[in-house]
């Protein structure tokens, strides 16, 4: 049985700490910090309320100034997932929003598709958690950078998935499937998560959501036309510049 799901808290964390990209959530990206830029693909995805979870006051203070909302959260969580956690209960305190959507805040290229996509699963009572993912590039097929989603159909025009990996999977013929990382969780699927300890194939993988699914957790995952591209150095920056002068 499928229940009509219509918004969610989307949480988008934004951390000052890459150090390949100083200082990236405040990337200029043509007359914008690249941090105002995700969060106006968030809200043009118009699923609920958008927050940005950081720990920097200049962050919080170019997205007070954008005219958004930010919560400042602690400095040393281990993952996004702690930080996602922390803010849902800051800004949400009484649990209004069943859903905290999470969507990274290095992706200003994000399309408000993509984000209605990772909600989509949720329409599914037993989906816990609900992701994206896009056939991959065949040249990128053995890169460990990029995750791999082995999943089968469940029947409702998304996928269920049965494992992520960086190693080339599964084998035999037929496209690979690139996991990306954007999470709606149902809210006491997040607060369980959190609660959890790194799984033995969390760790071996480093990959968080096989904390999940080792778990008993399901995830299932809708199919998107591509990737978004994320910023993590300068040329990506200079890449995305060129995408918004283009547009």
């Amino acid at each position: 049985m499928e229940t009509r799901l219509t918004s969610a808290l989307v949480i988008i964390p934004a951390r000052m700490a890459a150090t390949r990209l100083p200082r990236k959530p405040l990337a200029d990206i043509c007359g914008k910090p690249m941090i105002v830029r995700v969060i106006e693909q968030a809200q043009n995805a118009d699923i609920g309320p958008v927050v940005v979870a950081c720990d920097d006051q200049d962050v919080a203070d170019a997205v007070t100034d954008f005219g958004a909302k930010a919560v400042m959260t602690r400095p040393d969580h281990a993952s996004g997932s702690d930080r996602i956690q922390e803010a849902a209960s800051l800004v949400d305190p009484d649990g209004q929003h069943d859903v905290i959507l999470n969507v990274q805040g290095d992706v200003p290229l994000i399309a408000p598709e993509a984000i209605r996509a990772a909600f989509a699963p949720l329409s599914i009572p037993e989906v816990s958690i609900g992701t994206i993912m896009t056939e991959l590039d065949p040249q990128f097929r053995d890169n460990p950078n990029f995750v791999k989603a082995v999943t089968t159909p469940n029947g409702h025009g998304h996928h269920r998935a049965l494992y992520f990996t960086r190693a080339t999977a599964p084998s035999g013929d037929g496209p690979l499937l690139h996991h990306i990382g954007i999470y709606a969780y149902r809210r006491a699927a997040l607060a369980k998560f959190v609660e959890l300890p790194p799984s033995p194939l969390e760790t071996r993988e480093k990959l968080e959501q096989l904390r999940a699914l080792e778990a008993g957790m399901r995830i299932d995952v809708s199919i998107i036309d591509s990737a978004p591209m994320d910023v993590n150095t300068p040329e990506d920056l200079e890449r995305a510049r060129a995408a918004y002068q283009n547009t």
